[in-house]
C-alpha cells in the first residue's frame, strides 16, 4: 500500500515545497534527483515519515508536459541498486493519477542509519532546499542512530578498539573512494569522527564491517571469516586432494586472492579454424564465478556461523556455498531476478566502494549470462535455513 493517498498527493501538488516533498517537471536530471533521495533519506529534521518526489509537475502544481513510459519508470527504480547512494535507500517508484495530472512518484523513507551519501557525499533537505550536509549536521545524523537496531556488521564489538584497525590502510586506500575527494581534502574531523560518520565505529567501538574490512587481524573477532578453496582430482570429497587454500585477512586480500585462484584454476580451450583463427573457450568463465563468490561473502551469515565460505572444485563441477540462507525479502521464488535484501548493508557498501560490486542486485543475473555465453548449464541453486549453495557445471 502506498504511503500516499490521492487526497495526501493533490495538497503535495499544490503546497509549497518543504522539506519533505520535491516536484520536478521532468526526470532528465538524474543527478538532481539523486540528491533528492538522498536528501530524503537522511530526514535531517527527523520528521520519520516518508518524502515524496512528484516528477511531471511545475513548481506551482501545473501538469508539465512530461511521458510516462515503462522505461522511465524502469530507470528511475534503479536509482536505488546502481551505487551511488550509499547506503542503500528504500523508495518506491510509482505512475500515480493526480486530477488532471499523470505523475510519477518516488517515495523515499527514512534510514534507519544515517547518514546517506550520494557520491561520496551527504545531502540534506532544510525547507525546499536541497544542499550538502555541514560537518555539525552530519554530526547529527551520525548520532540518531541506535545500536540495537542495527545488523550485525553495524554493531560494535565489545572487545576491538581502534588501535586495532589499520589506520593507514583506510587513509590512503577506503576513504578516499568512500568520500569524494574534494570534501575529504576540506574535511578536518579526526579520523575517529570520520569513521563514525561511515558506520565504521559505533560508541567509540570498530563495528564487525569495519573489523572485517580494516582489522589488521580480523579473524580474532570473526573466527569464520576466511574462504576455504579446494581442488579435488575427481568427483567426491574423498577423492585426491590437488589443491587446497585458507584465505584470510582483510576482505579486499580475501577478495583479490579469491579472484587470482579463479583466473589460474579455469583451463582454456583451444580451437584453430582456418589458417589465421582460433577460438578460445574457458571450461568456466570467470566473471560468472567472481559473482557468485563475491555474493556468498557478501551475504553470508557472520553472527550465527563460524564456517567459512566453502569453494570446490571438483573435475565435474564446482560447489560455493554460504553460511546462512536466504535474508529478508529474498525468496527461492524471486532470487537472481533482482529482487535485493541485505543481511549485512555495510559490507555490501565497502565492496563497493573496493570496487567488487558494480551494481547491486544484478551478482547472480550477471553470472547466469556469463555462462550461457560460454556455454555452461545454468547454474543450479540450493536453498536450506543455514547456508545457500551454487553449482556451476563446466561447458561440454
Amino acid at each position: 500500500m502506498s504511503a500516499f493517498s490521492e487526497e495526501d498527493l493533490v495538497r503535495l501538488r499544490f503546497d509549497l515545497e518543504s522539506d519533505r516533498v520535491e516536484r520536478k517537471r521532468s526526470a532528465a536530471d538524474r543527478k538532481v534527483i539523486r540528491r533528492q533521495v538522498c536528501a530524503l533519506a537522511n530526514d535531517l529534521a527527523g520528521h520519520g515519515t516518508p518524502g515524496a518526489i512528484l516528477i511531471g509537475v511545475e513548481d506551482d502544481g501545473r501538469t508539465a508536459e512530461f511521458s510516462i513510459t515503462d522505461k522511465v519508470l524502469r530507470d528511475l527504480a534503479q536509482i536505488r541498486d546502481d551505487g551511488h547512494i550509499m547506503p542503500l535507500p528504500s523508495l518506491t517508484v510509482e505512475k500515480r493519477i493526480v486530477g488532471d495530472c499523470g505523475i510519477v512518484l518516488i517515495t523515499v523513507h527514512p534510514i534507519v542509519d544515517p547518514p546517506v551519501r550520494f557520491d561520496g557525499r551527504v545531502w540534506v533537505k532544510v525547507g525546499p532546499t536541497v544542499r550538502q550536509a555541514t560537518p555539525e549536521e552530519e554530526q547529527r545524523l551520525s548520532e540518531r542512530r541506535r545500536a540495537r537496531d542495527r545488523p550485525f556488521d553495524m554493531r560494535p564489538s565489545a572487545e576491538a578498539s581502534l588501535n586495532d584497525l589499520n589506520l593507514d590502510y583506510l587513509r590512503s586506500q577506503y576513504l578516499p573512494r568512500a568520500i569524494a575527494l574534494e570534501v575529504l581534502e576540506q574535511n578536518r574531523r579526526p579520523i575517529d569522527h570520520q569513521l563514525r560518520s561511515l558506520r565504521l565505529l559505533a560508541n567509540g567501538t570498530p563495528t564487525y564491517g569495519a573489523i572485517l574490512a580494516f582489522a589488521m587481524d580480523p579473524q580474532r573477532w570473526l573466527p569464520g571469516a576466511y574462504v576455504q578453496f579446494l581442488r579435488i582430482d575427481g568427483t567426491a570429497l574423498g577423492d585426491p586432494i590437488r589443491d587446497q587454500k585458507v584465505l584470510t585477512g582483510r576482505l579486499e586480500d580475501v577478495l583479490r586472492r579469491l579472484d587470482e585462484l579463479l583466473e589460474l584454476s579455469v583451463s582454456v580451450r583451444t580451437t584453430v579454424a582456418g589458417v589465421a583463427r582460433e577460438a578460445r573457450q574457458p571450461d568456466y568463465p570467470v566473471t560468472a564465478l567472481q559473482q557468485i563468490a563475491r555474493n556468498a561473502v557478501m551475504h553470508r551469515s557472520y553472527e550465527s556461523s563460524n564456517a567459512p565460505v566453502r569453494l570446490t572444485w571438483y573435475a565435474d563441477r564446482i560447489e560455493i556455498m554460504s553460511p546462512g540462507g536466504l535474508y529478508g525479502q529474498v525468496t527461492e521464488a524471486n532470487f537472481g531476478t533482482g529482487a535485493t535484501d541485505y543481511r549485512n548493508p555495510l559490507i555490501a557498501e565497502i565492496m563497493y566502494h573496493l570496487g567488487f560490486a558494480q551494481r547491486f542486485g544484478m551478482g547472480v543475473p550477471l553470472a547466469r549470462r556469463e555462462l550461457a555465453d560460454n556455454g555452461n548449464p545454468p547454474p543450479e541453486f540450493r536453498f536450506e535455513p543455514t547456508l545457500v549453495a551454487v553449482t556451476v557445471r563446466p561447458a561440454p
